[in-house]
């Protein structure tokens, strides 16, 4: 059975995240309410405005999120990189905790300040689009870097969470998109009892 892979659909532009996974074959569905992660596989995270998130969804949610994300393939961008967190430097903000990193708001410059670079995602170069961006500061021993700009990590892994503080729903390359998708399938067959491909 093919996995269903939600997007968080409250704020920022999930759209252009459920477009990117549906042209590469995945079922997609939009998740407004935190009921609806029991019908799901996989989760996207969008970028948005963190702190705006906690607010919709509130603490009951907040706490469904948390449980779904330390259980299902996860796949936070830019904001949503913020909450997979363990911690956002200078800030109280709750987070999701799902992969132990430091991560810094607005790192990259405000919305006028949005760019597009060239960065790496598995040793190969790739338009990355910052807007607003945040920046990983401090990387645990557990997680896994995927993609770098000038050396620093911007694309991380720890267990069965992504984060990326660029917007690879916005580039051409669906590399990432690609690589969480690879992980739901490989959680799904794992569930399953299957082999790893």
């Amino acid at each position: 059975m093919s996995p269903i892979v939600g997007v968080l659909a409250l704020q920022g532009d999930f759209d252009a995240h459920r477009q990117r996974l549906e042209a590469l074959g995945a079922s997609v569905a939009l998740v407004k309410k935190t009921d609806q992660l029991a019908e799901i596989d996989a989760l996207v995270l969008p970028g948005g405005e963190s702190t705006s998130f906690m607010i919709l969804l509130g603490e009951p949610g907040l706490e469904a999120l948390r449980r779904f994300v330390h259980t299902k393939p996860t796949f936070g961008t830019c904001a949503g990189a913020i909450l997979l967190a363990t911690e956002v430097e200078h800030s109280d903000q709750p987070t999701l905790g799902a992969i132990d990193v430091r991560i810094r708001r607005n790192a990259y410059g405000r919305q006028i300040d949005s760019s597009i670079r060239e960065g790496s995602v598995g040793g190969f170069p790739t338009e990355m689009v910052f807007i607003r961006a945040p920046q990983i500061v401090r990387v645990g021993p557990d997680v896994q870097i995927i993609a770098t700009l000038e050396g620093e990590p911007v694309a991380v892994r720890q267990g069965k969470a992504i984060a990326a503080t660029f917007h690879p729903e916005l580039c051409d390359d669906t590399r990432m998109h690609r690589i969480f998708l690879d992980m739901v399938r490989g959680s799904q067959a794992a569930d399953r009892g299957e082999p790893a491909e």
